[in-house]
């Protein structure tokens, strides 16, 4: 196990790259792990319509948890937000208005702890983070513990596909011995990976005290790579709600544009909850390459595959823009709002 005082980035970031196993040999197999395949035949995502933060966000969440059956009471819950970066408009983070009704609904469910955990892969000082962006209000309102997952323990965790070299991956032991962990994405493009959603906001897991920062070592791995090999080796059941209520298009995640979406998406697929919010952003989610990879073995990306619950799709579509060299990624056969 890693202590939080054995975080010198150049001895670890070495330990981050293990040979690939032979498991990966012979041409014909798949490069994940048969405990690895949780696609199910048929996913659920719910859409549900929230104008502004203003709205009561905690009764939105509880009902559409309770949507999917969960089993709360009792439980422990880390809800992972994306905290990337201040930003004086509030368009890059999770709101942090969001993340407290989420822990009050949590709560109000029977979880028996509610924390929040991130590692913010551009600042070290949380400290700063937390406290520019509102969220450490929210917290504090709340009396709920905060955990910096740059420096948490860790343990050793083999991947459970190989679309990196990494052959393992050090997971903080507040992810490892959660009962749920909830992934609490902006709804956002991404200059890179076109998209950054449910999945992409699991790089905040992976602790910079050994990875670096910002992430150098799954940077050097492939990013759309990397996205796929966390996903598949977090041995945690999962659940996704996505803020769109104000999300980012154009060169995100940091420098793009606010645009006002109006939605919160919720859903037990990671990958079928990214398809959908990614066609909510008019962005055809098969021509997202990490999603195309996920959709063989870890959720459904086809329309056909994914049942809508609450809003439908069409109602609250809009058109993000994304970068030039992007464009590709847009689903333009199809008419869309601006």
């Amino acid at each position: 196990m890693i202590t939080r005082r054995q975080f010198l980035v150049s001895a670890t970031a070495g330990m981050a790259y293990a040979p690939l196993t032979s498991a990966c040999a012979k041409k014909d197999e798949e490069p994940w792990d048969r405990a690895a395949y949780r696609k199910p035949p048929q996913s659920r995502v719910l859409i549900a319509r929230a104008p502004d933060y203003t709205v009561d966000l905690a009764d939105i969440v509880a009902h559409a948890v309770g949507q999917f059956g969960l089993a709360i009471a009792g439980k422990r819950v880390v809800l992972k937000p994306n905290l990337v970066e201040f930003d004086p408009d509030g368009v890059i983070n999770t709101h942090p208005v969001l993340i407290g009704a989420t822990v009050d609904a949590f709560r109000r469910l029977g979880a028996r702890t509610v924390l929040i955990a991130e590692g913010p892969g551009h600042r070290r000082d949380n400290e700063y983070l937390l406290t520019a962006s509102g969220l450490w209000d929210a917290l504090r309102a709340r009396d709920v513990e905060y955990v910096d997952l740059n420096f948490d323990d860790t343990r050793a965790v083999p991947t459970g596909s190989r679309f990196t070299r990494l052959g393992r991956l050090m997971l903080p032991q507040t992810v490892l011995t959660a009962d749920l962990v909830v992934s609490m994405p902006k709804l956002k493009t991404h200059h890179f990976a076109g998209v950054t959603l449910a999945l992409k906001n699991l790089f905040g897991v992976i602790p910079g005290a050994v990875y670096g920062w910002p992430k150098n070592v799954l940077h050097w791995a492939g990013v759309t790579e990397s996205i796929v090999d966390i996903q598949a080796t977090i041995p945690v059941p999962q659940f996704a709600i996505v803020d769109g209520i104000v999300g980012m298009e154009g060169n995100g995640p940091i420098h793009g544009q606010a645009k006002r979406a109006g939605v919160l998406l919720f859903g037990d697929d990671l990958v079928a909850t990214d398809a959908t919010a990614a066609r909510l952003m008019n962005i055809e989610p098969s021509r997202v390459r990490y999603l195309a990879m996920a959709d063989r073995f870890l959720g459904n990306v086809a329309l056909e595959r994914i049942t809508h619950l609450g809003e439908s799709l069409e109602a609250l579509q809009q058109n993000f823009s994304v970068i030039e060299r992007l464009d590709h990624l847009k689903a333009s056969a199809r008419s869309t709002a601006s």
